[in-house]
């Protein structure tokens, strides 16, 4: 039987902040920015009544490097933010990955580039959260299109950022962060929670920070506590010390990269909608993804087999599951709002990329099921 006080009637973004609570989040550092400020609000009222600490950072840089050394005392971390803010956290977002330090970074999107339209939906962050920082790096960025769904991929942020430790893009947007919906808060336990992996080496004996286990997980040590080691955003070697060798950079750079490149598999999440017959099949994602659903269940009920592909995992992008979905489909449709940057990943990973399609809006508005009929028809020949 369901636990009547588990359900809620909430805004997108106060589901992101239940997932985080669940997850075990201890420390919250933001400024706050529209259309994300809610994340900040609720935090500031629920981290304090579960023992957490909640500040408001004179902006977002510092915000970053708040979290980060939070982390790296032994806690779970996150901040929220849009687009602007999320431009001005990318320094630190690339020190994080250096330096392999787990935190989750919530960017609720908005329309850009600069201020641009600060209380309008967007997708237009989703290469940023691959590319924003300099240098070859690997990521994770996840997104969803439902409130329930939220609060688990900020869940499974969490416990990414913990196993590969990392920093984890949880890449939300306007319209989803804003409209409220039904919320059932899952019991304890319900899903998994990944806690932090400390390490068993005693005090007094050396602790090697960046030395990884056979699994290719680093056991890690609260800083302060019994071990001292070095943190830096330079290439460094097992003890953390500044090291500039070939062997060293191109070993720790390929560790970087593969240790979630080569788990795509194990990071992927997506759901589907009526693929098993689908000639037709919407990529979508976000709260776009909603639209989508729509369009292709009405479209199924005139007889038209067109199925939905919806990508919670955005980095690293699917690329075989993708391939594997989409083949033999007629006409692959990307719904995105942006000018086309999941679309160009689409075309990339199936057999046939001329059979590949954007369908976007890019004013501010939620693209609607419409939108997407109009683009379909004129896939089909049949005009507008």
């Amino acid at each position: 039987m369901k636990n009547n006080n588990n359900i809620r009637f909430v805004q997108g973004n106060e589901a992101c902040v239940e997932g985080a609570i669940y997850a075990g989040i201890e420390f919250f550092a933001g400024y706050p920015i529209t259309p994300s400020t809610e994340i900040m609000e609720h935090l500031a009222y629920r981290l304090p009544q579960k023992g957490g600490k909640f500040i408001q950072m004179e902006d977002e840089i510092g915000s970053m490097g708040a979290i980060i050394g939070a982390s790296l005392t032994g806690h779970k971390v996150m901040t929220a933010t849009s687009g602007p803010g999320f431009s001005l956290k990318q320094e630190a977002l690339g020190y994080a990955c250096m330096a392999e330090i787990p935190c989750v970074i919530a960017n609720v999107q908005r329309g850009g580039p600069s201020t641009g339209n600060p209380t309008h939906v967007s997708q237009g962050d989703v290469n940023q959260a691959r590319w924003g920082t300099h240098g070859d790096h690997a990521i994770i960025a996840l997104t969803a299109s439902n409130h329930q769904d939220i609060f688990k991929i900020t869940v499974e942020a969490f416990n990414m950022a913990e196993t590969y430790r990392t920093p984890v893009v949880l890449l939300l947007d306007e319209t989803i962060g804003h409209m409220r919906e039904k919320l059932v808060i899952p019991e304890t336990g319900e899903i998994p929670v990944v806690e932090r992996l400390r390490t068993s080496v005693k005090k007094g004996v050396d602790y090697h920070p960046y030395l990884p286990r056979e699994d290719g997980r680093l056991p890690m040590s609260d800083f302060g506590s019994e071990h001292r080691y070095n943190v830096t955003g330079l290439f460094h070697d097992m003890w953390g010390f500044p090291n500039s060798s070939p062997q060293v950079v191109n070993e720790l750079l390929r560790h970087l990269v593969d240790k979630i490149e080569n788990n795509v598999n194990s990071i992927n999440m997506y759901k589907e909608y009526w693929m098993d017959d689908a000639e037709f099949i919407l990529v979508s994602y976000g709260s776009s993804a909603r639209s989508a659903i729509h369009m292709a269940k009405n479209r199924r009920a005139r007889g038209i087999k067109i199925g939905v592909l919806e990508l919670q995992t955005l980095w690293p992008f699917p690329a075989d599951m993708v391939k594997e979905k989409c083949a033999g489909a007629k006409a692959i449709m990307v719904v995105e709002m942006n000018m086309g940057q999941i679309v160009t990943q689409v075309k990339s990973a199936v057999d046939n990329p001329d059979s590949v399609f954007l369908a976007n809006r890019i004013d501010g508005e939620l693209i609607s099921p419409t939108d997407i009929k109009t683009v379909f028809r004129m896939i089909q020949g049949k005009g507008v």
